[in-house]
């Protein structure tokens, strides 16, 4: 059987990107968004039940 090479560390690091960091940024507009949404939804929920 053959060993593996070895591979340094940082290199999968640099050419992997993480998602939750490219999410990170657009938090400051996906949070308000979807809390909108959220109480627009809840809203005529609570209408309709009335």
């Amino acid at each position: 059987m053959s060993t593996p090479t070895p591979v340094e560390p940082a290199h999968g690091a640099a050419v992997e990107k993480d998602a939750v960091e490219s999410i990170v940024p657009l938090m400051p507009l996906v949070l308000p968004l979807a809390g909108g949404v959220l109480m627009l939804l809840l809203a005529s929920i609570a209408v309709y039940m009335a």
